[in-house]
């Protein structure tokens, strides 16, 4: 069956919209479905297991959607360095999963949007740390410090082969709820020291909308999913204190000392958001959405 992708089905009457969501209980995939209610788009959460292929035709023979998004998969908990010790659980998921829903879609003629990492890169001598250079589409994954980002670089590269797939390269996602676990800005301030490099971030509550009409829009391919430029983890930290809580404090530690203290090391990187900006020009750079999304929402404090 042909794939409509790219915009190519924008010529003819567009379907009514009905969507497929893998992700139940993880963040995004729950935010998806709030987003979802609230523009009266119809939905239904996957029963499903990803590597399980006749569960997933029968969700979607039970559906039947225009689009099938996945926010399903392995990061770990605490952190990825649960991944480390739980390796075949990690490809479970985050290969064979995807890899079979990608191809079940396919054979069903459907776009699948596939929320997944730029944490596959790490800053290198093309690339270097405030140089403002970042890491395009094509580029080749160069970071392989933690199992999962080798198991989601190697599932990216797989992926390429099918035309139906949308993957979103998601960096490091904040959202206006800062009392959710997951969130960036909460892991950091409920750390005992940070780190302080700049890196490409995912506002979700800019960037989670964008991503249905890119569902919409039936664009596929891969996209560096974060707002244009970088932001520093004191950067951030800094805003916190200026707009929630004025007494906030924390501590920095190097790289050398954060690596004495987790298992697999972490990805930081600059991601170059030239495509996304130029298919949508009122994309806010990482620290404009940062005040409007996150930071103005949950003022606390008397900064004009």
């Amino acid at each position: 069956m042909g794939v409509a992708t790219n915009g190519s089905s924008s010529a003819e009457a567009a379907p009514a919209l009905k969507f497929l969501i893998y992700g139940r209980t993880g963040w995004i995939g729950g935010l998806l479905g709030q987003l979802c209610s609230a523009r009266g788009i119809p939905f239904a959460y996957g029963a499903g297991r990803l590597e399980n292929r006749a569960q997933l035709e029968a969700d979607i023979d039970e559906v039947t959607p225009t689009h099938v998004f996945n926010a399903a998969g392995v990061t770990g908990r605490p952190n990825v360095d649960w991944c480390e010790t739980h390796r075949a659980e990690t490809i479970r998921a985050n290969v064979c999963g995807t890899l079979t829903l990608a191809d079940v879609c396919r054979g069903r003629g459907l776009v699948l949007i596939n929320y997944a990492t730029g944490c596959i890169f790490e800053y290198d001598c093309g690339h270097q740390l405030g140089s403002g250079v970042g890491f395009k589409e094509e580029d080749t994954p160069n970071f392989v410090g933690s199992f999962y980002s080798k198991t989601k670089a190697m599932v990216e590269e797989l992926l390429k082969n099918y035309e139906n797939v949308c993957t979103l390269r998601v960096r490091m996602p904040i959202s206006s709820d800062l009392a959710n676990p997951r969130n960036f800005i909460t892991k950091i301030t409920r750390y005992d020291k940070v780190v302080d490099i700049p890196n490409s971030m995912t506002i979700l509550d800019e960037l989670l909308p964008i991503s249905i009409e890119m569902a919409k829009r039936n664009l596929t391919g891969i996209w560096n999913f974060t707002n244009p430029g970088v932001v520093s983890h004191n950067e951030i930290l800094e805003m916190y204190r200026d707009y929630i809580d004025p007494n906030f404090s924390w501590k920095n530690f190097t790289l050398e000392e954060q690596a004495k203290v987790i298992v697999a090391p972490r990805s930081n990187n600059e991601l170059d958001c030239t495509k996304l900006k130029t298919e949508f020009p009122e994309l806010l750079s990482i620290k404009d959405s940062l005040i409007k999304y996150v930071f103005k929402p949950n003022q606390k404090t008397s900064k004009a």
